[in-house]
């Protein structure tokens, strides 16, 4: 009776297994069901909001449901971050953020609301820019060996611009100071616009700031762009060398990647992903971020967790030794 029941009894448990597998199959293939909210921790008119309409509109269209984006700043985009730890993992909230909330603004304060290694699904990264040495005319340099050799003459003399205390801007400027031994003054400001005026107003001497803020102000003659922080030349500002060509060993990129909520169904976390990529590569939506002097670089999961790791390792000695904390 033995051998005639096995048969029987391993056909059930095939059948049970087909059976709860066929759920997910068909949320794989249906989701999203719902509208989808994009929640961006920064206010309307910044690059993470700029690039999740883009992609939200994509989405729409491909996917026929209603995707908003939600505006969030404030807090640095810790606020906006956290709203989208907090959310109900049930596939209907995403977010885009950068470097500064997932990874640096854990190194500058003691107390975070959320874990960049505990409360996130990592979907993929989006698109990014460098940051470019920016100096001012008045500074009378063409290269950054004539910045360095100004630093080194008179420690302390020159100011540099960043777009806030603990930003990606003022972490590459100490970097660069760290890294050739010279001492640079900070001088915190606002925003990416008010930092380059500085700079062309001769308030500060130089700056490291988003490519898009420096490369329009130095077409129009009001600096000069010496370097740009990626690992390689950056197609979209030609003839520039970059940090490390010009013997600083400082890389910094101005990246944006699109995150959920930890535990967020796999099906909609791969379909996102696998969507978001596609719209990644279309040419209408490169020619889109090339306006804003950004690459799209896509990436699975794995990658994007790894950069945002990497992020933490690379930032972590700069502000120890800078002493930097949060306002």
């Amino acid at each position: 009776m033995i051998s005639v029941r096995r048969p029987a009894v391993l056909l059930a448990c095939a059948a049970l297994l087909a059976a709860l597998a066929a759920p997910s199959l068909v949320r794989a293939e249906t989701w999203p069901t719902r509208p989808v909210r994009i929640i961006v921790p920064f206010g309307p008119g910044s690059t993470p909001d700029l690039i999740a309409r883009v992609v939200a509109e994509a989405l729409q269209q491909r996917l026929g449901q209603p995707f908003t984006v939600e505006n969030k700043p404030g807090a640095g985009g810790n606020l906006g971050t956290d709203a989208i730890a907090k959310a109900e993992p049930d596939g209907t909230t995403f977010g885009v953020s950068i470097a500064g909330p997932l990874a640096i603004n854990a190194l500058l304060q003691p107390k975070m609301p959320y874990a960049w290694d505990r409360d996130f699904a990592y979907v993929t990264t989006l698109a990014t820019q460098p940051c470019a040495l920016a100096v001012s005319n008045s500074l009378g340099v063409a290269s950054v060996a004539e910045l360095l050799d100004k630093l080194r003459k008179d420690p302390g003399k020159y100011n540099y611009a960043s777009i806030g205390n603990g930003s990606l801007s003022h972490l590459a400027m100490e970097a660069i100071a760290k890294t050739s031994g010279t001492e640079i003054v900070h001088i915190a400001y606002a925003s990416s616009p008010q930092a380059a005026t500085a700079i062309i107003r001769g308030d500060a001497q130089m700056g490291c700031l988003p490519a898009i803020a420096a490369t329009s102000q130095a077409e129009a003659g009001n600096l000069k762009v010496i370097a740009v922080s990626t690992p390689q030349r950056y197609a979209l500002i030609p003839g520039v060398p970059t940090l490390k060509e010009s013997g600083v060993e400082v890389e910094a990129e101005a990246w944006n990647g699109l995150i959920a909520p930890a535990r967020t169904p796999p099906a909609a976390l791969d379909r996102m992903g696998a969507t978001v990529r596609e719209i990644l590569a279309m040419p209408t939506v490169r020619e889109k971020l090339a306006t804003q002097v950004m690459e799209p670089i896509p990436s699975t999961p794995e990658a994007f967790r790894d950069r945002v790791a990497a992020e933490v390792a690379r930032w972590a000695p700069v502000i120890a030794a800078a002493g930097i904390k949060a306002n």
